[in-house]
């Protein structure tokens, strides 16, 4: 899931999400304004869906909310299967959630860290029948893999169409272990191999087939039946799927499923809204639903802290979770994009509100899915713009092309991966990708924010110039999952 996405792999679990950290500030609402606002978030979201499913190629879509354990928002828009004139049914619809799906394999992780099984801080060779190199003789730690600085290239054909060409995922990891391009835990740059990592070690370290332990330990106690992850779909469930499209002349063509079990725990999940609605209530309320509990409290919180950030002044990785927000109140979660759905799931633990949306339809619909994510957050937890400061004469900023770290390091880069900076005066920058320029202002030494009008009470976006000479680097609020390296000035 990924805010700059280019070409297929890049849009699957490029786990960006358009929602961003803010300075540690009061909240604009109390919890009672923000029960308030639930009471009409309904109609809130229906007139956001009514635009998008104009405008923004969306077929279908379902959205649901939970607060204080309780299900207060569970829609569905649009249609599961256009040509069949099939609606999306909110309760029964299965869609695909993408790197959503590596939140429960970090806590199937966790699971097996509560057992004993698993060290975070141990090699990850320890859990592993074939060899992860080290780099510079630093190994890869487990705890690495839940921050996203492993140290990867990317890894490209991880999702096919053809039912033939699947194979187990553990067979594929072993024949696909990407090169290694900086020490372990130094930097952030997301890693699908790495969460797909995470999710060997749990097969390995409980013995049982991946697909299998999700569902004996977290599917089943939390009454999560219309969740797997198994591909091809199994029959009980295969006529329930939203099916996935591209738009060809203004039209709607549906699209053969797209098979993502080579790299099964970062990303090949199918779900339903009621299924994520207990899955984030359990991990709001302390591991648990009811009786049933999946992980401790401890886990939980280890779970939605701090990790590791590209740069202190801007939102970084949770362990496993993306940090969204850092206060007012903090926000965690993860973004999800396959080819053909875009999904994100964001938690508000203070509140315990969670947020899932997932759309199929044309690629207007990842913006779909962003614009809705940011309206709600903007309409539940208002914020404020930072104020300006201007530049100390003299100030020199750099500036230049910036290039992402996360990318497939074997071919040259892709359209979209690289970043154009500009000075616009002397207290903000334009930023330029793939020929769309963005205009962001002066709040502090080397830290802007982006100009838009059209979210007054939020979220919005921050970048930062850090670093030194000729080893300059930019980083975005919205993007913690990766860091953009000064390639020419």
């Amino acid at each position: 899931m990924g805010i700059w996405s280019a070409g297929l792999a890049t849009l699957l679990l490029s786990a960006a999400s358009a929602v961003t950290a803010q300075a540690a500030e009061p909240p604009l609402v109390s919890r009672a304004a923000t029960e308030e606002r639930l009471k009409t978030i309904g109609p809130f979201v229906d007139g956001i869906m009514a635009q998008q499913l104009a405008s923004r190629e969306v077929a279908g879509a379902v959205v649901t909310v939970v607060h204080r354990g309780k299900t207060v928002l569970s829609r569905g828009f649009g249609m599961a299967d256009v040509d069949g004139a099939i609606p999306v049914d909110a309760e029964q619809t299965l869609f695909r959630p993408g790197s959503v799906s590596k939140l429960i394999t970090w806590v199937a992780l966790m699971q097996q860290v509560e057992r004993g099984r698993v060290d975070l801080d141990a090699d990850v060779n320890s859990y592993l029948d074939f060899v992860i190199p080290p780099f510079d003789g630093k190994p890869i730690s487990v705890r690495d893999l839940m921050s996203h600085s492993p140290g990867f290239s990317d890894v490209p054909g991880i999702i096919t169409r053809d039912p033939a060409k699947l194979e187990p995922f553990t067979d594929w990891m072993k024949s696909h272990v990407p090169d290694r391009h900086w020490p372990a835990g130094t930097e952030i740059a997301y890693s699908n191999y790495g969460a797909a990592l995470a999710g060997t070690i749990v097969a390995q370290a409980s013995g049982e087939p991946f697909a299998d332990y999700v569902e004996r330990h977290i599917f089943t106690p939390l009454g999560m039946a219309s969740t797997t992850f198994r591909e091809p779909l199994p029959p009980a469930l295969a006529p329930r799927m939203a099916l996935g499209y591209e738009l060809e002349q203004g039209r709607f063509v549906a699209q053969p499923p797209e098979l993502i079990s080579a790299i099964m725990p970062a990303g090949s999940a199918t779900s339903s809204g009621p299924d994520m609605a207990r899955f984030m209530n359990a991990l709001l309320e302390e591991g648990r639903i009811g009786g049933q509990r999946i992980l401790q409290p401890s886990s939980v919180r280890l779970l939605t802290s701090d990790a590791l950030a590209n740069t202190p002044n801007l939102p970084g990785m949770a362990h496993g979770f993306i940090v969204y927000r850092t206060a007012g109140p903090r926000l965690v979660g993860h973004g999800g994009n396959t080819g053909d759905f875009h999904s994100i799931l964001i938690l508000a633990p203070e509140a315990r509100l969670g947020i899932f949306i997932s759309m199929t339809g044309g690629n207007g619909s990842y913006a779909g899915r962003t614009e809705l994510a940011d309206a709600l957050v903007g309409r539940l937890f208002p914020d404020r713009p930072a104020v300006r400061i201007a530049a100390a004469q003299g100030e020199d900023v750099p500036t230049g092309t910036f290039r992402m770290n996360r990318r497939d390091f074997t071919v040259p880069p892709r359209p979209g991966q690289d970043l154009s900076v500009a000075r616009a005066g002397d207290n903000a920058l334009t930023l330029t990708s793939d020929g769309k320029p963005s205009h962001w202002e002066r709040i502090g030494p080397g830290l802007y924010e982006k100009v838009t009008g059209t979210r007054p009470a939020g979220p919005f976006d921050r970048l930062q110039i850090h670093g030194a000479t000729g080893a300059w680097r930019l980083s975005i609020g919205s993007q913690p999952h990766i860091l953009y390296h000064q390639v020419s000035p």
